[in-house]
């Protein structure tokens, strides 16, 4: 259900990452080599990018299977950037909430993508919404699950949680409440990627002191490619990447206060 993929580094134009790739986020929205829930990621897609100089991203989405944009290819080959999140969807359920509802998501510094499904939505979540200020819910930008599991991760992260500790412990709570659900998450702030694997693929290609990608799959056949184990916390900058199992279940901590 949707491929994504986030990226630190030289400033790169978007179509470099994103369509030039033999297996690139373009050819994953029809063919995707690793994806195991769905098969085409036609119901949308976007993308957003860091420019020099100002901390809040710009954003490109639309409701459209990204090969039907004719824009996109004129987008990509001249603007370029050094971080950058972008996402090809698979919707879970039909809905009208359109371009609204593809990734990336995204609130002050942030970009935030996932890639997977809540079993039961919405009833599951329907407890987990009593956590939210009412402003929240009626900010919520569509009605669907990853909307909904963005502002989850937004009200940490602006009660003060550390980016990791928020995607973790909203997977643990969402998990908690909707077992089976499919949690990966993807997070940036344009200087740090954060990332789940909770039940599908996750991978990324590291130059240190370069630069960082992650995604749901390889882009290409580069053999420093490396998965990262189902159920694991990765936290990275362009420096390093780290790996911390999320432990099954346990009890998420509260938002700050």
């Amino acid at each position: 259900m949707c491929r994504h993929l986030a990226y630190l580094g030289p400033e790169e134009p978007l179509g470099r990452l994103l369509v030039d790739p033999e297996h690139s986020l373009y050819r994953q929205s029809w063919e995707p080599r690793r994806q195991k829930h769905g098969t085409v990621n036609a119901d949308g897609f976007g993308v957003g990018w860091y420019a020099g100089g100002d901390p809040v991203p710009g954003r490109y989405r639309r409701a459209v299977p990204i090969w039907g944009d004719q824009s996109f290819a004129d987008l990509a080959r001249v603007v370029r950037s050094g971080a950058l999140l972008a996402a090809v969807r698979d919707a879970t359920f039909a809905g009208a909430d359109g371009e609204a509802a593809a990734a990336p998501f995204a609130a002050s510094p942030w970009l935030f993508s996932h890639n997977g499904a809540v079993t039961g939505w919405p009833q599951t979540l329907a407890a987990l919404a009593q956590r939210l200020p009412p402003v929240d819910l009626l900010s919520l930008e569509a009605r669907c699950d990853s909307a909904f599991v963005w502002a989850l991760v937004l009200s940490r992260l602006r009660a003060g949680d550390e980016e990791g500790q928020a995607l973790a412990d909203t997977v643990v709570e969402v998990a908690s409440a909707a077992p089976g659900s499919r949690l990966n998450l993807l997070l940036t702030n344009g200087d740090s990627i954060t990332a789940t694997a909770w039940g599908d693929t996750l991978w990324y290609l590291a130059e240190p002191g370069r630069r960082t990608v992650v995604a749901s799959e390889p882009y290409d056949d580069d053999p420093h490619w490396t998965e990262v184990p189902d159920r694991t916390l990765l936290t990275a900058t362009r420096a390093e990447v780290l790996l911390t199992p999320l432990k099954d279940l346990a009890p998420p901590k509260e938002p700050r206060t």
